[in-house]
């Protein structure tokens, strides 16, 4: 006779978390929040729904995680290249040119990614900790750019002041992020390479530098 009970596996709690962490997160893109039941993350995971309770002290816990995950993630996969393009010793121009690219390409740019964040979005505005997750992630993301965006003010000798500079990291971090969601949520209607270049476009002429999509991958 087959056992159909899950599998106790001693892993270490981080992959533990993660594998939970990634089981909702594949719930949510399929069902939506409501459809990430414990029952349903357990099974999709291989473990006993106490091993959830064990990690999570409840499923708006894990709901909160699986958020920040994806949201980090997502971050951390436009700095990526961008991040690569230092250690070549490129210009700040280059790395900014780079960063607002990948964050309009894919893998960034992808509908399961969107539909993600589009289950997750009610919850940010019903949730406390949904919304500092979303606080946090924003600014995280944000601030990468305003980074970014200094240097390359810097570079081309054009003072501005923290305020203006602040201004400009929203605008642009809005930019890319309007640019991202229709990017993901209706691919077939931009040509290949067309949000990068509109996004470099029009960043450029937020921040007042000409921002070069030649040699960019798409």
């Amino acid at each position: 006779m087959t056992d159909s009970k899950p599998k106790f596996r001693r892993e270490p709690a981080s992959l533990r978390k993660e594998a939970l962490i990634q089981a909702t997160l594949a719930l949510i893109a399929e069902h939506g929040v409501r459809g990430a039941t414990v029952r349903a993350i357990a099974k999709r995971a291989d473990v006993t729904q106490g091993l959830i309770r064990h990690h999570f002290s409840s499923k708006e816990e894990l709901i909160t995680a699986a958020y920040e995950c994806h949201m980090t993630y997502m971050t951390n996969l436009t700095s990526a290249s961008s991040a690569q393009t230092a250690l070549s010793n490129a210009s700040a121009i280059e790395r900014l040119t780079t960063f607002v690219v990948a964050s309009l390409q894919p893998p960034v740019v992808d509908p399961g990614s969107v539909t993600l964040w589009a289950s997750f979005i009610n919850k940010v505005r019903e949730d406390e900790h949904m919304r500092e997750i979303h606080e946090k992630t924003y600014h995280d993301f944000r601030n990468r750019l305003e980074v970014l965006i200094r240097e390359s003010l810097t570079e081309s000798k054009i003072t501005v002041q923290s305020e203006e500079l602040r201004q400009m990291a929203i605008a642009s971090n809005g930019v890319i992020d309007g640019l991202w969601l229709e990017g993901g949520a209706l691919p077939e209607a931009f040509h290949p390479g067309e949000l990068p270049k509109i996004g470099l476009k029009s960043v450029g002429a937020i921040i007042g530098i000409t921002l070069d999509f030649e040699g960019q991958q798409t």
